[in-house]
């Protein structure tokens, strides 16, 4: 005959069965949810990061006194590059985004060398897509369209759409340089 002391403490394993089955069903169940969540935040964090590059692009352009280019899918799709305008036309080439011809940080020093307001290419987090589009802000911190070469003025707020796993969110801008997240 086997006693058992009041004292005994511990689990049978039919409990520690029954806790672990519980923990897999809601795993299970809330697996899902986190991957939706996730790719959420990484489309929201691509978003943020296409609004930003256009704000430093307009407030690079007002405290220089220089023309600033934001270029989408620059060098490659699901890349981001603010470029200075040059006036020559190597502002239209494609190589304008290679940082071998245009290197970031520039090689000196001297801010009377042009381009001297590169910036670095950025890639967008989380295999994000994007519009392929140019936008230039002036030393007024006004906007407009670039397309095919040619400075547009914006009639219309332009608006950037940023995808990812088919889901998407928009960035829009006005030719008054205002740039809101949507």
């Amino acid at each position: 005959m086997i006693f058992r002391s009041r004292n005994a403490r511990g689990f049978t394993v039919v409990e520690m069965l029954m806790v672990v089955s519980m923990i897999a069903v809601l795993a299970v169940i809330g697996l899902p949810v986190m991957k939706d969540m996730t790719q959420s935040i990484k489309l929201s964090e691509a978003s943020r990061l296409v609004e930003r590059e256009m704000q430093d692009a307009r407030l690079k352009a007002v405290n220089s006194n220089r023309v600033i280019r934001v270029r989408l899918n620059c060098p490659t799709a699901g890349y981001i590059r603010s470029v200075e305008v040059l006036g020559t036309a190597a502002d239209n080439t494609t190589n304008r985004c290679m940082t071998s011809s245009y290197p970031f940080p520039p090689p000196d020093n001297d801010v009377m060398t042009r381009p001297n307001f590169d910036g670095p290419p950025r890639a967008l987090p989380g295999g994000a897509t994007v519009t392929n589009q140019i936008l230039q802000f002036s030393p007024d911190g006004t906007a407009a369209e670039v397309v095919n070469g040619v400075v547009t003025t914006l009639a219309t707020p332009v608006t950037i759409t940023i995808t990812r796993d088919s889901k998407s969110k928009t960035v829009t801008v006005n030719n008054a340089g205002k740039i809101q997240l949507k």
